[in-house]
């Protein structure tokens, strides 16, 4: 065990955050702890990481155990380069090469026991240094920054020219590169791509120590936890498994505990019913029964109703008319800005009923596209065709359908004025805005808030064909959750832009990838998806073969026991680099003492120096007879690649 939170709680003012929360994290564990937006996450995170004291119970870390912070701000990034920065999370292993350097200069003038304890010194250093992967530290960081979405034309770019999210993601390779031994990180694929968050995803899952992540992110949380540690109206529940495995235990727990209600509901309302009977006989013994189980019926632990936040959030969405099968054709569209040219001669062909998610990394265009679907924004080229019967309706990420300077309650009387003051209310109930909330301005609301009112405008539009941008935005799991399964239920045809893959997974029966200008059709969810990712895309654009075989990302092969195998041909040639580096380490080192020896034995105050001769005479048959040895295993790791 390297971590123990043991019945931590925590109040600000009379507002109790958490109270009775408890768990254990072992060495290589991966954990996720998941709550609703306010439940306390990142408050027990900060107390995990000292930044606040609780009101009681204790963190328990264990001996030497490092720990590494990401938060959801922007972390303080040196005065330097893209490289230099992530160069300077390595400075532990450079301050050891510095050290490994000075202990090979001291050891030519020293002799005798002094010589032994810098050898020793020495010896434990470089062990360490290789440990810790010293010799291929330049390949890490580049893989690092490779994987985050950085060329090697960043590396040179100064700091301050990055945008905020770039900064952090500068900031998490920092943190990774560091080797803590518990990564702690909060939010960390706000600000990185699908290609990002999958590479993210193997670091994470193959990384010896331990991580504790706070996410909105499902699949990412379900891809790389083994742990879920649930804050619920401040305790703690731990479920060991992923979250599809959370999710699933969950449900059977709530059922359980519905399950159980309504049957002690039963029991007493029978209860009361035979009290009351027994009463109205109105004889001595009848009454004396009837005090009986009074006093059993008073002395019942009665159960709690269980209740889930967002429980009472009621989404329905249902088309008023059905289209007809042809939805959209969208043929040849192109646009740029200036000489940025996002994509050119993309086709798209919807028909009814289809639930279609467009993916593709930042900046490629997916929003561009559906603000032009919109007529929102004008197109370079191409044409437009809506089937028969088709009502749009939009869900834009921003929300420009809101006005800011209205009420809540004035947006909806004046985008639906048929509706009386009764039904807008009701409306407004069902997405949890009650009371003297409907006369909040829109200008002051959360961005949960603003996706809370935009899908329930949604709701009543007599929309057959629903376009989301970022549907799942700012929303909690609860209120996702609620939103996948209307979507699902949704007998109209849906085209959603989003970066949440378990939405995608659950709401998509096809998905259109924008990568490299051009659009690859994927009939399936998510899951289907990354299982053929590459081998449909060149399937589709076999034109594209050779520039994909240029880029950064390996293509995936189209079996899993391939897939496995060149994953383990990487690790191979990755070792096979870091042993040869060492070796010619090695190499250089003895040269350069055998050189050495040989102007000691040729100085001339030596010569009558036999004893000193015969040392050195021995060190060198020594170095000779190792250096052959490394001369044979470097030319067996040259000839093995």
């Amino acid at each position: 065990m390297i971590l123990s939170c043991q019945n931590i709680e925590k109040s600000f003012g009379e507002k109790v955050i958490l109270k009775n929360v408890s768990f254990n994290l072992e060495e290589h564990d991966k954990a996720a702890i998941i709550g609703i937006n306010g439940a306390g996450k990142t408050t027990l995170l900060k107390i995990i990481l000292g930044e606040y004291s609780a009101d009681s119970g204790n963190v328990v870390i264990g001996r030497d155990i490092r720990l590494g912070y990401l938060s959801q701000q922007a972390a303080e990034i040196l005065d330097s380069t893209v490289y230099e920065s992530m160069k300077e999370a390595k400075g532990y292993l450079l301050e050891m090469e510095a050290r490994i350097r000075e202990l090979e200069k001291e050891m030519k003038d020293k002799q005798g026991n002094e010589l032994e304890k810098i050898l020793e010194t020495y010896n434990r250093l470089t062990t360490r240094y290789d440990r810790e992967n010293g010799y291929a530290y330049e390949s890490e960081i580049t893989g690092v920054l490779k994987g985050l979405g950085f060329t090697e034309e960043d590396y040179g770019r100064h700091i301050d020219t990055l945008s905020g999210g770039q900064k952090m993601r500068i900031a998490l390779g920092r943190l990774l590169l560091s080797h803590p031994d518990i990564i702690i990180l909060d939010e960390p694929t706000n600000h990185l791509d699908m290609q990002s968050v999958s590479w993210l995803e193997e670091f994470l899952s193959s990384y010896q120590g331990a991580v504790i992540v706070v996410s909105h992110d499902r699949y990412f949380i379900d891809r790389i936890s083994n742990k879920i540690i649930e804050i619920d109206q401040g305790t703690s529940t731990l479920f060991n498994g992923s979250y599809s495995f959370y999710s699933s235990e969950k449900a059977k727990i709530r059922q359980a505990r519905i399950n159980a209600y309504m049957k002690q509901q039963a029991e007493i309302q029978h209860e009361q019913a035979v009290i009351t009977k027994l009463k109205q006989f109105n004889r001595e013994k009848s009454i004396k029964r009837a005090e009986s189980r009074e006093k059993k019926l008073d002395k019942i632990e009665l159960l709690e109703k269980p209740t889930e936040v967002n429980s009472d959030m009621r989404l329905t969405l249902t088309p008023v008319t059905e289209s007809g099968k042809d939805v959209l054709l969208a043929e040849h569209l192109a646009k740029s800005y200036g000489t940025n040219q996002l994509f050119n001669d993309i086709t798209i062909d919807i028909k009814r009923g289809e639930h279609v998610a467009l993916i593709g990394g930042n900046g490629t265009g997916k929003t561009t596209i559906l603000k032009i679907l919109n007529r929102l924004e004008s197109k370079d080229g191409g044409t437009l065709t809506y089937g028969s019967r088709v009502r749009v309706g939009y869900f834009d990420q921003e929300h420009h359908d809101l006005d800011p300077s209205k009420t809540i309650f004035e947006e909806m009387s004046d985008s639906f004025p048929e509706m009386n003051n009764t039904k807008i209310r009701n409306v407004l109930a069902a997405f949890l805005f009650t009371g003297e909330d409907v006369f909040k301005n829109i200008g002051d609301l959360s961005g949960g808030e603003r996706g809370r009112l935009s899908l329930a405008k949604l709701m009543l539009s007599p929309a057959n064909f629903l376009m989301l941008d970022e549907p799942t935005n700012h929303l909690d799991i609860p209120s996702k959750e609620i939103l996948e399964d209307a979507l699902r239920n949704y007998t109209g045809t849906v085209l959603t832009v989003s970066h949440d893959r378990y939405f995608i997974n659950r709401v998509a029966t096809r998905i259109i990838d924008l990568r490299n200008n051009v659009l690859t059709d994927y009939k399936g969810n998510y899951d289907f998806y990354e299982e053929n990712r590459d081998r449909l895309y060149l399937l589709q654009h076999p034109e594209q073969s050779g520039e994909e075989k240029a880029d950064a990302e390996p293509v995936k092969q189209s079996s899993k026991a391939e897939y496995e195998n060149s994953k383990a041909e990487y690790a191979r040639q990755r070792k096979l680099a870091s042993d040869l580096k060492k070796v010619e380490s090695g190499i250089e080192k003895y040269e350069k003492r055998i050189e050495e020896i040989d102007l000691e034995m040729n100085l001339p105050e030596n010569g009558s120096n036999a004893a000193l001769l015969t040392e050195l005479s021995r060190e060198r048959e020594e170095l000779d007879n190792e250096l052959l040895a490394l001369y044979e295993k470097w030319d067996e790791l040259t000839n093995n690649d």
